[in-house]
């Protein structure tokens, strides 16, 4: 993965003709503190279905872990373990609400990792670079480069158990909480 990942967004002229509205870094690249993971805000919607209408960037403004009532695209950069759960467990000593009212309490009975959390989303997650463990409250399974999991609003977290970045592409939509 670049250092700095290039966005291209379409859209429409006057007379419905298509263009290229945006073409550059995001806006929103997000990352609490040294360690942590990195987080890309691509796109983000706000309906089902989504409106394509304006050149508005709707990733300016508050950050927010789930998408509401629509859609949201991220890349996140997943640091080894041995960084990465400082970091988590200091960030999350007193934080269970990402602001939106929409992220679950941290799973506290579950010792496997500080990172369990459960979101009301379907979330499709993309490995783009490296490996990484997707952990369950029931087992564990490791997914390398190119693989998809479909996280359908389960508790979950994640682990990174190399040496090396683990790239993840993230398209987050809203869904009936379980």
């Amino acid at each position: 993965m670049p250092d700095t990942i290039r966005r291209v967004v379409t859209g429409h002229d006057d007379q419905g003709r298509s263009l290229f509205i945006m073409d550059g870094a995001p806006p929103h690249v997000r990352c609490r503190s040294p360690g942590s993971t990195i987080v890309t805000e691509l796109w983000r919607t706000d309906s089902a279905p989504a409106d394509n209408a304006g050149e508005a960037d709707p990733t300016i403004g508050a950050y927010s872990l789930t998408p509401g009532a629509g859609s949201v695209f991220r890349i996140i950069v997943y640091p080894p373990d041995t960084q990465r759960l400082a970091a988590l467990a200091s960030e999350r000593a007193d934080q269970h609400d990402d602001g939106s009212g929409r992220m679950k309490a941290l799973d506290k009975g579950n010792p496997r990792h500080p990172g369990f959390h459960k979101t009301d989303t379907i979330d499709y997650a993309i490995v783009l670079k490296g490996e990484i463990w997707a952990l369950m409250d029931e087992g564990e399974t490791l997914l390398k480069q190119g693989d998809v999991l479909v996280q359908r609003g389960t508790n979950h977290a994640w682990s990174n158990r190399t040496s090396q970045d683990a790239v993840l592409a993230f398209v987050l939509v809203d869904a009936k909480p379980i």
